[in-house]
């Protein structure tokens, strides 16, 4: 079968009238300001916060949900171990994440958002901090993580396992644990990933980059090996703030 291919001459391409942007470069430089306000002040508010293991989960999940149970009960395990639990900040299997290290006694920290429909803090948080948008929310989320933890959710929470998943791909970030629990709830997103080995969209080690499991302790014994023992994490020593930079311990 022949396909007529018909290349642009030139007189077409003179007729092209391109389309100008809505943004002007007051707008831009404000936007750009305002973006680098917001990423200090949380960096700011959660500088003394130590190595987190971050908790995406979905916000829909009620506390009478087995998954709300879940994802408690591996909080309270992994606040066990000496880290701070950080999580979106919201209801759901993320206020449960934030419940179960309160209830262990570790810390609980979350970065909400703000949203049209304001998301409010849940109650078992120790220090939250609101961001504007949804990126720097993220580079929060993962800048003081030490492993990642994806609980059932939807496009947010697969966002942000992606979002984590190519960060350590590409050598962005180091390699760290990303434990995705609910093997039947993700059982077609591994089957996809399996077709993405398949087609070489990802590569043949890629699907070592997580560990799926239901088995907590299991889960517990990866991060032991590969945040705590690998990355030489040691019990914290106290730092005091410096009072000339206005913080507070």
């Amino acid at each position: 079968m022949n396909t007529l291919t018909i290349a642009p001459n030139a007189d077409t391409k003179t007729e092209i009238q391109f389309l100008d942007g809505p943004h002007s470069r007051l707008k831009e430089l404000k936007f750009a300001l305002q973006t680098m306000i917001d990423l200090v002040r949380g960096l700011r508010a959660l500088h003394f916060i130590g190595p987190c293991i971050t908790v995406f989960g979905s916000a829909r999940f009620g506390e009478d949900h087995p998954y709300y149970e879940q994802t408690r009960n591996a909080a309270a395990a992994f606040a066990r171990l000496g880290f701070t639990i950080l999580t979106g900040g919201g209801p759901g299997l993320m206020e449960a994440a934030n419940r179960g290290a309160r209830e262990a006694g570790g810390r609980s920290v979350g970065c909400n958002i703000q949203l049209p429909v304001e998301q409010k803090p849940n109650p078992y948080l120790d220090k939250w901090v609101y961001m504007r948008h949804f990126f720097l929310r993220k580079v929060l989320l993962v800048k003081y993580s030490f492993a990642f933890v994806v609980m059932p959710g939807g496009f947010g929470t697969l966002d942000e396992y992606f979002e984590a998943l190519t960060l350590i791909q590409t050598h962005k970030i180091h390699d760290f644990p990303v434990i995705i629990f609910g093997r039947e709830y993700h059982r077609e997103l591994l089957e996809h990933v399996a077709v993405m080995q398949r087609y070489a969209t990802i590569g043949e080690a890629d699907s070592r980059l997580f560990l799926v499991t239901d088995d907590l302790e299991e889960a517990v014994e990866l991060i032991r090996a590969n945040s705590i023992r690998k990355f030489g994490l040691k019990p914290q020593q106290k730092r005091k703030p410096l009072r000339w930079l206005f913080e507070r311990a």
